[in-house]
């Protein structure tokens, strides 16, 4: 009589299809949102026309706010002309850092669409370039479909036959890339209107979905009322998603340049992106220049804003469900009794 087992049990689970099995590790939502964040204060590390208040200046100029479970805003000065330093607003951090994982942004409006702005919600490191950076939305002025980008030290690229709907502009990872402009990275956009700015926000926002491992970076985008019910349940299973808009893999050891990230939001304005292409676009009608714009208009930028509905960061529980199906054949009973003989010597 033959017998088998599973590697697990003896009753015979049957093997589960996913290679990951995502548990909750950290939730940013609610009153408790910036408890998890530092502000920044700083000059704007991308030259722009802002100037970055701390937590108390945001909660009194009404920059910020959270209340109970409701969603979380995050805006800029819209009522007054902006001195020479800049329109104030808001950029955070948090206060953890993270080496791989699924992170998924529930998003009810963002800042984009609007002239002058430079919005993103990205991860970076500590030691810039080397510990890389992941802009996973991000866009200037009136442009419509979000724009997705890595950046690293020199020795990381991607191939475009990866897996993904969005299409890819760049492929070198590195900031100083020969035949590519200083720090473009490695790129994707989004064909999808809805993904940024006044589209997305016309649509009552939607789902970013980040999954970050040693084998690729890939994001998923869903519009409101397309967001898959694992996501929704609070066990997301990105294996069932389809393909990403964006999937970063190929010459690139991802750990080796990607380490240690902290999450940020931030909406700046003008500089080297906003700024720079500022006389190249429908902005151009409407001042002779980006900062003298953003400076004169305040209430321009009464829809600058993130609705957070929330900011869920999921870690892999180390299972993986492709060995659970693992069989181990004991053989016959005579064959046992036999190996028990020679075992005996």
């Amino acid at each position: 009589m033959r017998r088998t087992a599973t590697l697990l049990s003896a009753l015979g689970l049957t093997a589960q299809l996913s290679s990951a099995a995502y548990t909750l590790q950290d939730d940013y939502s609610g009153d408790s949102f910036f408890d998890g964040f530092t502000f920044f204060t700083g000059a704007d590390p991308t030259n722009g026309f802002v100037d970055y208040v701390d937590e108390a200046t945001a909660q009194s100029n009404g920059y910020i706010s959270t209340s109970g479970d409701a969603p979380v805003y995050m805006g800029v000065d819209h009522t007054n002309i902006a001195g020479s330093s800049g329109r104030q607003s808001v950029r955070i951090s948090s206060d953890a850092t993270y080496n791989h994982g699924l992170f998924i942004l529930d998003l009810g409006h963002m800042p984009g669409g609007v002239c002058g702005t430079w919005p993103a919600f990205w991860l970076v490191g500590a030691d810039w370039p080397n510990n890389g950076e992941i802009d996973i939305i991000e866009g200037v002025n009136q442009q419509s479909g979000n724009d997705m980008t890595l950046h690293t030290s020199d020795g990381c690229s991607v191939s475009s036959s990866a897996d993904f709907t969005g299409s890819m502009t760049t492929d070198n990872c590195y900031v100083s890339a020969a035949g590519q402009s200083n720090n473009a990275g490695c790129g994707i956009t989004d064909p999808d209107g809805t993904s940024y700015g006044t589209a997305f926000n016309a649509n009552n926002g939607g789902v970013f979905a980040t999954e970050w491992t040693s084998d690729a970076i890939s994001i998923w985008f869903f519009e409101r009322g397309s967001i898959p019910d694992d996501i929704d349940s609070g066990n997301p299973d990105p294996d069932s998603w389809g393909s990403p808009v964006a999937r970063f893999k190929g010459d690139c050891d991802i750990d080796a340049h990607f380490d240690s990230l902290q999450i940020i939001f931030d909406t700046t304005f003008c500089g080297d992106w906003a700024g720079n292409v500022w006389g190249s676009g429908s902005c151009a009608s409407v001042a002779s220049s980006c900062s003298d714009y953003v400076a004169n208009n305040p209430e321009a930028f009464a829809d600058a804003y993130w609705i957070i509905n929330s900011l869920k960061v999921y870690q892999d529980d180390g299972v993986d469900d492709d060995t659970v199906a693992g069989v181990v054949d004991y053989g016959d009973d005579e064959d046992d009794e036999d190996d028990q003989d020679d075992d005996n010597g």
